[in-house]
């Protein structure tokens, strides 16, 4: 049993696991790619995120440098756009595109955008339920505590729902990066080519998590009834 649990873990879990290897190396060659070929109207990451902001009357919106690669994000509580020392200082494709992808959060929460909202909501139980729900839920299997493991399920598979209900949210900044950045002439030709090729990448990382969360949860399906089976 204690081999075919985990055998069944890793016919699972290594698809999505070779999913996430495989986004991770897309995002990072095409953000370094880009990183290194400087944008034509030489403005940094901050100026494009600012220009964006503006232009959807979001002067309110306050544009912060946060160390670290890839950390930029945008704080809905605060209205503050996050942007890494990579993006904010530097006039690069890929700094362009991420700053304008953070600045399409900010006009996301400005329009009330459904998704988003949905995914501000569950942040808390998510936060719970990512390493509580499996604790609560393995313990509810080693006690024979039906009710315990699907309480553990449920806590859980708001990370997975969380993890679906973010690929829309990520994709829909993403166009409205790219359709700002052509209509206000921020990016022209090849540079939109380039801008894309970054976003769509970061776009399969979130895709990659909900399948890891998904076949997570899936598995933990499957040891319950299996468990229940063998009473």
């Amino acid at each position: 049993m204690f081999f075919g649990n985990y055998g069944l873990y890793f016919l699972i879990s290594i698809p999505a696991l070779l999913l996430g290897l495989y986004a991770q190396s897309k995002v990072q060659s095409a953000y370094k790619k880009y990183s290194q070929i400087r944008i034509s109207n030489g403005m940094t990451g901050a100026e494009v995120a600012r220009k964006v902001l503006d232009a959807n009357n979001l002067r309110n919106v306050r544009i912060e440098q946060v160390r670290g690669t890839l950390s930029d994000h945008y704080d809905p509580r605060k209205k503050v756009l996050r942007l890494s020392q990579s993006v904010y200082g530097t006039p690069s494709i890929a700094a362009a595109g991420v700053a304008a992808h953070e600045a399409g959060h900010a006009i996301q929460h400005k329009e009330k955008y459904g998704p988003l909202s949905l995914r501000s909501i569950m942040v808390p139980s998510v936060q719970i339920g990512s390493w509580l729900g499996p604790i609560i839920f393995m313990g509810g299997l080693l006690l024979a505590m039906d009710n315990l493991a699907i309480i553990g399920l449920f806590l859980f598979g708001a990370t997975s729902l969380f993890a679906i209900v973010t690929i829309p949210v990520e994709l829909d900044a993403s166009k409205r990066a790219k359709d700002v950045l052509s209509s206000a002439g921020i990016v022209y030709g090849s540079e939109l080519n380039g801008v894309s090729a970054v976003l769509d990448a970061a776009a399969l990382t979130y895709v990659a998590g909900a399948v890891q969360a998904l076949s997570t949860l899936l598995y933990y399906i499957l040891l319950f009834f299996g468990g229940r089976r063998r009473r």
